[in-house]
């Protein structure tokens, strides 16, 4: 059976945002995802938004349960994956409870009937059964027998009711493909695939698949509900693939070694959301990575400085409470000077908090985080390809400085994805580690610095005539020996200090992201605040108020120039998912009156709800000094 889609009368759109839901065992970020590959072979612009329940076997048919995937894909430039969903797909009464709020009024809701029990009804907490209490009377119903259907088009297969019913989610994605015109084949192909060793399974998703797709064809559909076309996005001329923010970490962390000539030791310890980071990694053996699961996160800092000693550019990657747990050892680093990059991937906190949900809570952790005077380098990525040449930078500045180097990214953009151009590796500009191999007469590892960078020499272990110590314990700056001399003390604080610090004249200054400077006000962001930033300051702007955007990557030192632009504002407004850390950093360094707007939910800002703030404090009259801490 072909899997191309029959030509029909399709209405065009210039964008839609789809959000499957479903219980955690119903298959929805695998749904998303497919959706996602074929829709990315149509040539559409695209950002995805997963989902996950927190629970990793949570009862079935809960709310706590329950598992989304949102994209939104368009004929043009998108950097979110939208605010409130066009299309909600609910595969039972759990998944419509938590999602239907988000939907738009008048928008498409697909459901699964056969799922619409009196015991999944009463689990997610619903009174009344609301596909006959036209509590859904507001939006395009389109209810539907999944499970039924689903059953039929597998039966020749003798799966048995559980395991046919898993193939529930190829039927509707099967139906999604017929309604928006996408391609079936990337997913034929990538079950046959997957199922390489099982094609009695792998033929059984395919028939769920094209049965879906069937009905779509040939049903009689309520009025209401039509066939959609979003044409191809004019982006600019390249070679286009898919990546989320773990995976394009993983490749810049390579990409930096290559560019530094070093091997790269990864060191970590399962956490989510960064443990995809190690598996990435675990792939690319052949490019002289090695990998190391360790027992616990100290022991993974740990292993990743030894590597670093030892020649290498060694990396650990963790989220907030791992940080927590390395923190000795990251003093460690910057004790002895050597090169460390530490990506922390962001989640919901304190403590265990939210491990699924994304958060920016760490910044304050990652700046001040350490005991003693302890500065290192604080980056951020903000979209997931862009995590691909922070990793880069990551890597460049730990080796040139001789400085541990903190990546901040977070469960949004590391599991979120985007259309990313394939650079021309040929054009990323190398930066060669030269380690000292001489003269050794009156070698001391701390005396010997680079003029501009104040970086200490690079010695690999076992190089003749440069044995040397180093240590956690402070070390005299004209010996190497342990010193409690107290002007030494103070001297070699200041010395670490000003070498971090350094760094601010080796980056890009500060500029803004679109705007003129001074205006009535500029919205700062960090990380994957971006794209609802950039879109919602857009958006106002062309309704003519003077607002502008600033987006900083580099967090610590910041970057020069910076106190001059947010001085030529009215107001400053730094919208954050967090209780105002950056908004506290930039008031007591820079002496400026910026003001946070905070959003500590576990899901990322909606545009709308930037606008809506943005044109509050234009219009509010208040001085600055008055202006409230808003929360969102």
């Amino acid at each position: 059976m072909s899997t191309a889609t029959k030509d029909v009368k399709r209405e065009e759109l210039e964008s839609v945002v789809i959000r499957f839901a479903g219980d955690s065992g119903d298959g929805m970020q695998l749904t998303g995802s497919q959706f996602t590959s074929a829709t990315a072979m149509m040539g559409n612009d695209l950002a995805t938004f997963p989902d996950f329940p927190a629970e990793i076997r949570a009862p079935a048919g809960t709310t706590y349960g329950v598992s989304g995937f949102q994209i939104h894909f368009a004929d043009h430039d998108i950097l979110t994956p939208g605010d409130a969903p066009d299309v909600l797909v609910a595969m039972n009464p759990a998944a419509l409870k938590v999602n239907l709020p988000t939907l738009k009024k008048g928008g498409l809701l697909i459901v699964n009937t056969d799922a619409f029990t009196k015991n999944n009804l009463k689990k997610a907490g619903y009174e009344s059964n609301p596909l006959e209490d036209d509590s859904l009377a507001p939006y395009r119903l389109l209810a539907l027998e999944i499970t039924r259907m689903t059953r039929a088009a597998v039966t020749e297969f003798n799966l048995g009711a559980k395991a046919a019913d898993r193939s529930k989610n190829m039927w509707t994605l099967g139906l999604m493909f017929w309604l928006f015109g996408r391609d079936r084949q990337p997913t034929v192909d990538w079950l046959k695939k997957k199922f390489a060793k099982k094609p009695e399974i792998a033929e059984a998703n395919i028939a769920a698949l094209n049965a879906g797709h069937i009905y779509g064809e040939t049903a009689e559909l309520p009025s209401t509900v039509g066939v959609y076309q979003v044409p191809s996005a004019d982006l600019p001329p390249g070679t286009y693939r898919n990546i989320d923010g773990n995976q394009a970490t993983a490749w810049g962390l390579v990409a930096g070694a290559q560019l530094a000539g070093l091997p790269l030791f990864y060191g970590s310890y399962p956490i989510t959301p960064a443990s995809s980071l190690l598996h990435n990694l675990a792939k690319l053996k052949h490019l002289g990575v090695v990998t190391f699961q360790a027992e616990d996160e100290i022991a993974a800092v740990c292993a990743a400085i030894g590597a670093s000693f030892g020649g290498s550019v060694g990396v650990t990657g963790t989220s907030g409470p791992g940080v927590a747990l390395k923190g000795e050892a990251i003093g460690l680093a910057i004790a002895t000077e050597l090169p460390l990059v530490i990506c922390d991937v962001q989640r919901g906190g304190p403590s265990t908090g939210l491990p699924t949900k994304t958060e920016q809570s760490d910044l304050f952790q990652a700046v001040y985080g350490r005991n003693g005077d302890a500065p290192l380098v604080v980056l951020a990525a903000a979209t997931p390809g862009d995590c691909f040449y922070m990793a880069i930078e990551a890597v460049r500045l730990a080796t040139k400085y001789m400085t541990p180097v903190m990546l901040l990214t977070d469960g949004y953009i590391a599991n979120g994805a985007e259309p990313w151009p394939i650079p021309d590796v040929s054009k990323l500009e190398p930066f060669p580690v030269k380690f000292h191999e001489g003269p050794s007469e009156g070698f001391q590892p701390f005396l010997r610095r680079d003029d501009g960078t104040h970086a200490r020499v690079w010695v690999k272990p076992g190089t003749p005539g440069l044995e040397h110590r180093i240590g956690g314990l402070e070390k005299a700056a004209d010996s190497g020996n342990i010193s409690y001399d107290p002007d030494n003390h103070h001297a070699m604080t200041k010395l670490r200090a000003e070498k971090v610090r350094g760094v601010a004249d080796d980056v890009p200054a500060a500029s803004l992201d679109q705007g003129e400077a001074g205006g009535e006000l500029l919205v700062v962001g960090w990380g994957s605040t971006y794209g609802s930033i950039k879109q919602a300051v857009e958006r106002v702007r062309k309704g003519g108020r003077k607002v502008a955007h600033l987006h900083l990557r580099n967090i610590w030192p910041l970057p020069n120039g910076l106190k001059e632009l947010l001085e030529g504002f009215d107001q400053v407004m730094v919208p954050e998912m967090n209780d105002g850390q950056l908004a506290r950093l930039l008031r007591g360094e820079l002496l400026v009156d910026a003001v946070p707007f905070s959003k500590i939910a576990g899901q990322p800002f909606r545009i709308s709800e930037l606008v809506t703030e943005i044109e509050r404090r234009l219009g509010d009259a208040a001085p600055r000094e008055s202006s409230p801490e808003v929360r969102a």
